[in-house]
């Protein structure tokens, strides 16, 4: 007797629910992300997801209507034992033909109408109470510029809630020169799905993004266009706070460092000459004055934020540590000349343990925690 499993049908009956299987897994409960465009929280994210909605149960409807022929032609007409194996054609059929040129054509423009007009609606530069923010894509973090309030931040940024924002982005910092833009030839893409669409940072453009969260929280996202090394960590978040809230974040960012930087015009003898004399951390970073950008992470303010290694980790010390003595060990970087004279390049936070010039001895963990030590000091 045959075993029934080497049957065809059988074949293909498993494999229908090894398919079932993995597909119904994949749509399993697990870990919220915090970038969920199915939960909107802003008013760019609703218009988006009531556009998608629609157009969604439109393609379903197709894709049924497509596939349920396709199963009605694969099984009918299949060949079979005391059957004809030339069935009718319907080619040359000219109202069948129309019919099915106009109909498709007239549900594409029945889905473009309300496309097109909310494309134009979210590119719509707000009136009114408008937060500006600068934003610029880097290998790979992101850098925040608070033109109005004069404030330089990175990985997190904050907005007032109920309130217009619009990002202008880009992939070079213009307010650095002509060094800006010697490392700055991908293309980021902006996202935060659960406020607003995808966005494109490319290099000698600028681009718009508008939205205005609905209730405060913290909400996630990162580079959605792949863009090196390091692309699945480059994420960043936006903390939505109350009006209020805001006002005094703003103030204190635009306080100075809480502890001196420099005196008489030099650092400052401990984690300031550490800094800036031994390891030589200011010819990237900018340590006591939130209105300047720089090459890498202001970090004047380091200590107010959640996370820090583009956005990829919790601001903690023992992470804060492990950063400053070899990063590349935390998140993917071309580090390997980054200490070594020019006309040596990389991109990233450079080691400070490995691959280090000849005759330059590693970063010890007591300087190391001296450093993250002044860092987290600075809210």
């Amino acid at each position: 007797m045959k075993d029934r499993s080497t049957r065809p049908g059988w074949r293909a009956t498993l494999t229908l629910l090894a398919a079932a299987v993995i597909v119904l897994g994949a749509c399993g409960g697990g870990r919220e992300n915090g970038q969920n465009v199915f939960k909107p929280n802003g008013t760019a994210a609703h218009k988006i997801n009531n556009l998608f909605t629609p157009v969604a149960f439109i393609a379903v409807g197709v894709l049924v209507f497509v596939v349920g022929l396709l199963l009605v032609a694969v099984f009918k007409f299949r060949e079979r034992p005391g059957h004809p194996t030339n069935v009718k054609q319907v080619h040359g059929n000219t109202p069948l033909e129309i019919t099915w040129t106009v109909i498709p054509a007239l549900i594409l423009a029945v889905i473009a109408v309300p496309t097109v007009s909310t494309i134009f609606d979210l590119a719509r530069k707000p009136t009114g109470n408008v937060v500006n923010i600068n934003v610029v894509g880097k290998q790979w973090w992101w850098q925040f510029e608070y033109p109005q309030e004069k404030i330089v931040t990175a990985d997190e940024f904050v907005v007032p809630v109920d309130t217009q924002v619009r990002l202008t982005l880009r992939a070079c910092d213009p307010t650095l020169g002509q060094s800006g833009y010697t490392a700055c030839s991908v293309i980021h893409s902006f996202w935060i799905p659960e406020l607003a669409g995808k966005q494109d940072a490319v290099p000698g453009r600028t681009s718009h993004l508008n939205f205005k969260a609905d209730k405060t929280g913290t909400f996630l996202g990162q580079c959605a266009q792949y863009c090196g090394l390091a692309h699945a960590r480059m994420r960043m978040r936006v903390k939505v706070v109350t009006v209020a809230e805001y006002a005094d974040w703003v103030r204190s960012q635009q306080a100075g460092p809480a502890q001196p930087f420099l005196v008489d015009g030099k650092a400052a003898p401990g984690a300031a000459s550490l800094i800036a004399n031994r390891y030589q951390c200011t010819n990237c970073h900018i340590f006591d004055d939130s209105k300047k950008p720089s090459y890498g992470p202001n970090l004047t303010h380091l200590a107010s934020r959640e996370v820090f290694a583009s956005g990829d980790y919790p601001l903690t010390r023992d992470n804060l540590v492990k950063w400053v003595m070899d990063a590349p060990s935390l998140v993917p970087m071309e580090s390997q000349k980054c200490l070594e004279p020019p006309p040596a390049t990389c991109v990233g936070m450079p080691s400070f343990t490995k691959h280090l010039p000849a005759g330059r001895q590693p970063m010890s963990k007591q300087d190391a925690e001296t450093i993250a030590d002044y860092l987290l000091a600075h809210k």
